[in-house]
């Protein structure tokens, strides 16, 4: 039997988007201003032992992508920016989900906070990847799983989700 300690702790606000397939977090080790070295390694560690294949960062600066390497656990970064056109980033993000959970990974997507952001660029993953149909129904799922409302910011991201061609 592992101790406490050697089985880590769950990442803050993780929620389940797709049961063992997909979830989401705020970044491990908290926000930046309230940043630890030592969470961050316990919620890596949870990360790890739960069986999590990926740890996908939205974060436009590559923060813990180190620490997640050194821990054992893979990692990808796809920067999301906060102004522009973002359908570049979100093909590419969108993408890359869609192939981890056709080889049956179990995947996490973080950005700094569980906030708006990072709840739309979920939603819209769900509309993208023909789980969901649709912005409105999107929107309205994803502030029932969360238990918050979506602000302006999540709602454009899901309606440019919902415009992004497609995969097949």
């Amino acid at each position: 039997m592992k101790s406490k300690w050697a089985s880590g702790i769950p990442p803050r606000n993780l929620t389940w988007v797709l049961p063992e397939v997909l979830a989401a977090a705020e970044r491990p080790g908290g926000q930046s201003a309230t940043h630890r070295k030592v969470r961050r390694q316990e919620e890596i560690i949870w990360l790890r032992e739960n069986d999590f294949s990926v740890v996908i960062s939205i974060l436009e600066a590559p923060q813990n992508l180190a620490a997640y390497g050194e821990l054992g656990l893979a990692s990808s970064h796809h920067p999301i920016p906060t102004i522009g056109d973002l359908t570049p980033s979100l093909t590419a993000l969108y993408a890359e989900m869609v192939t981890r959970q056709r080889r049956g990974e179990k995947v996490l997507v973080h950005g700094d906070e569980l906030g708006d952001r990072t709840i739309g660029i979920v939603a819209g993953y769900l509309v993208w990847s023909g789980r969901l149909e649709g912005a409105p129904l999107a929107t309205s799922v994803i502030e029932r799983l969360f238990g918050r409302q979506l602000g302006p910011a999540g709602r454009g991201i899901i309606a440019t989700a919902a415009e992004l061609p497609r995969p097949s």
